[in-house]
């Protein structure tokens, strides 16, 4: 089969590798037909680590796909050969005290695709995962969608996790595709006000589409100043989507005495300063967000109800070939991209 590896520094090459063979009986071997590409990829694409995480190169990478089954394993009961698929890319081990206590994603030996050390990615034609990382997808719903359910379902985790109900005011900070997700299951739960902000503007243009109350860009606009105007008494809730250590901070300003700040993004450096006196005086919850659990069944019926309409989401698109280009481009946020698809099928 074919697979795009990623052999250094912004470097890749397709390459023939075998094809993935069931080994377990709970095994299911897929096609791979889409693959988003996601800021963590971009990390691995442009320093070759997250943190810790250090890729060997050649390594294939990519977390976000969706396929169709070819084969399953004896055992395999939730899925069928034929049948579309989105992927849960964390691979649990369903024995530990963090599993059993259903914190599969926080698994004492969880292994993600396309973790250096953990799993191959999803830039291949084909890999192998348990059934339990497979969830079919209804007929109206696109390949392009089934690959945007992952993205979505960290967004619905964020929210249930930050217990957001009707009547409460938030910020989302970031409209990348992880911040628009949230926008999205935020406009679902009956929320009062949400405001948005990011640095580029063809993302806020974006965002605009979802109707937020206030859009803003830190680089020009006094963010504080604009939603304190529209809100006195501050905001309950404040996603932090960008990864930038310096939306923390300005979350945290955000936030209303007795508020919760969710950390959804990834920032590149290991150590954050935080304003402690400020959480202090204001008892403000800090609120982790890793990945998501049990949350990728309800993305994808909200994408089939339409409730969200995640398509618009997918921008651009690439084949196998031209996986390079599609990573300059996420990575130069070049021609207004929110997410790229690559395509293999």
């Amino acid at each position: 089969m074919k697979a795009a590896f990623l052999t250094g520094i912004r470097q890749f090459e397709i390459r023939q590798t075998p094809t993935p063979c069931i080994a377990e009986d709970s095994d299911v071997l897929i096609r791979i037909a889409t693959v988003g590409v996601c800021g963590s990829d971009i990390h691995y694409y442009t320093q070759g680590r997250i943190g810790s995480q250090a890729v060997k190169f050649p390594f294939v990478i990519g977390h976000e796909a969706a396929g169709t089954v070819m084969e399953t394993g004896r055992e395999v009961r939730s899925v069928r050969t034929g049948e579309r698929v989105a992927i849960d890319p964390a691979v649990s081990c369903g024995r530990c005290d963090q599993c059993a206590s259903g914190r599969e994603h926080t698994c004492r030996t969880l292994r993600f695709m396309g973790a250096p050390g953990q799993l191959d990615g999803a830039l291949a034609e084909y890999v192998v995962l348990p059934e339990r990382s497979c969830y079919p997808v209804p007929g109206n719903v696109t390949m392009d969608q089934a690959t945007l359910a992952e993205p979505l379902a960290i967004a619905v985790y964020a929210v249930e996790r930050a217990a957001v109900t009707g009547g409460v005011t938030a910020a989302v900070l970031g409209m990348g595709p992880i911040g628009v997700s949230v926008l999205h299951v935020l406009a679902t739960t009956g929320v009062r006000s949400v405001y948005a902000t990011d640095r580029i503007d063809d993302r806020l243009a974006f965002a605009r589409r979802l109707n937020p109350a206030w859009c803003g860009n830190p680089d020009r606009d006094n963010i504080a100043g604009e939603i304190a105007a529209r809100e006195p008494l501050l905001l309950d809730r404040v996603f932090e989507c960008s990864g930038d250590v310096r939306a923390i901070a300005q979350g945290i300003e955000l936030l209303k005495p007795g508020g919760s700040l969710v950390i959804v993004g990834i920032p590149e450096t290991d150590q954050v300063a935080l304003p402690i006196h400020e959480l202090r005086r204001k008892e403000i919850t800090i609120i982790n967000v890793r990945r998501q659990v049990h949350a990728t069944r309800r993305a994808i019926e909200l994408i089939a109800s339409r409730k969200i309409d995640i398509g618009p989401m997918a921008t651009h698109h690439f084949g196998l070939a031209e996986t390079q280009a599609a990573f300059d481009l996420v990575e130069g946020y070049r021609d207004g991209v929110m997410k790229a698809i690559i395509t293999l099928t």
